[in-house]
């Protein structure tokens, strides 16, 4: 019976020429029978792995160093936000949006209208010169005879003080003056100001810049 001659058999002076052991006739080292690397795929990249990835990289993993993420935005952080920052020894009324001095409030309606009659009958007994000179003391003090006597006293919220000398004159002359320069209409326009406005404000307020506060413990007297 004949034989086929072993086409590994190694001749003289050679050795056989066997596959290496788990490589196939023809097969590159790391590669299946008949396979070819794969379109972007390095020799020795195992099948099935994503084009442009690493070895052991996960699919979809960013390559690059990582980055340490930005802090949080804190709550109250945002557009058209902010914090009412409320000065020691004050408190905001949410009423009027003011800050105002503690033991104070803002004057009411009522009381600020008692105060305009009050004045008719303290300029008779003093016979009006001595209401003027009398008014001429307490500006200083943000005040006027009559709201002196009811307990209130001119507030300005712009710099949270007590009105002075200058600008109790400024409310007093050129404001009332204003408030009566058109007679009827302005002093109508003023007292629908007065009466309707969260401040409480008539023209003569909102030419000075200034509210009457209720002060009947004389928190604001020092």
């Amino acid at each position: 019976m004949s034989q086929f001659p072993d086409p590994y058999a190694p001749g003289p002076g050679q050795e056989a020429s066997q596959p290496p052991a788990g490589q196939g006739y023809g097969e590159q080292p790391g590669q299946g029978y008949g396979q070819q690397p794969g379109y972007g795929q390095q020799p020795g990249q195992g099948h099935g792995q994503a084009y442009g990835e690493q070895p052991g990289e996960a699919y979809g993993q960013p390559s690059g160093p990582a980055y340490t993420p930005a802090p949080p935005v804190p709550a109250e952080y945002g557009y058209g936000q902010y914090s009412n920052v409320v000065p020691q020894g004050m408190y905001f009324d949410q009423i009027s949006g003011l800050n105002l001095p503690d033991g104070t409030q803002l004057a009411s309606v009522g009381r600020r209208i008692g105060a305009y009659f009050l004045a008719i009958p303290l300029v008779i007994v003093t016979l009006g010169i001595g209401y003027v000179v009398w008014g001429l003391i307490v500006w200083g003090n943000g005040q006027t005879p009559a709201l002196q006597v009811l307990g209130m006293r001119v507030w300005r919220p712009e710099t949270n003080k007590v009105a002075g000398f200058w600008f109790m004159a400024l409310r007093e002359i050129v404001g009332r003056i204003i408030d009566g320069i058109l007679s009827f209409i302005t002093a109508i326009t003023s007292f629908v100001l007065f009466v309707a406005g969260k401040k409480h404000q008539a023209l003569h307020d909102i030419i000075a810049g200034t509210v009457v506060l209720y002060d009947p413990d004389k928190v604001l007297a020092s």
